[in-house]
């Protein structure tokens, strides 16, 4: 979805992305490459991690347009590297509203592909999802 804010008369690019049990609401911003999330400056938020920080620009590293937008993220839910995923999911997604030509790079690269591995709910019976109890004879 597009949108131009009202007060600034930018194009917005939004997109969503899903990891684990976290859910990031990504937009995008014609600016000059900074990243915030929850209000906070990128790398404070992912304490200084290369990683994930890597992670996160990785799509915008791809098509070259590092230095041109910036990142406004309102992550929720998981914890670091489920939101990193996220959020890369969510610029991603967010790059193919900018342009269509942009989705066959993204795609080769994986990004726009959702992780589906999630915690697997506990089953009745048992100590964990899978952990039964010890068996006894007598």
């Amino acid at each position: 979805m597009v949108v131009a804010e009202a007060n600034s008369g930018r194009a917005v690019y939004w997109g969503t992305g899903r990891r684990k049990s976290a859910v990031a609401r990504v937009r995008l911003v014609p600016g000059s490459g900074q990243l915030t999330v929850n209000g906070k400056a990128g790398d404070l938020y992912f304490q200084f991690n290369a990683n994930y920080l890597g992670v996160i620009k990785a799509p915008l590293e791809t098509l070259g347009l590092e230095s041109e937008y910036d990142i406004l993220v309102k992550a929720e839910g998981g914890g670091l590297t489920g939101q990193a995923d996220s959020i890369r999911l969510g610029v991603a997604r967010a790059l193919c509203q900018l342009d269509p030509e942009n989705r066959s790079p993204l795609k080769t690269e994986g990004y726009l592909t959702r992780d589906p591995r999630a915690k697997e709910r506990k089953k009745y019976g048992l100590h964990k999802a899978r952990k039964a109890p010890q068996y006894s004879k007598r």
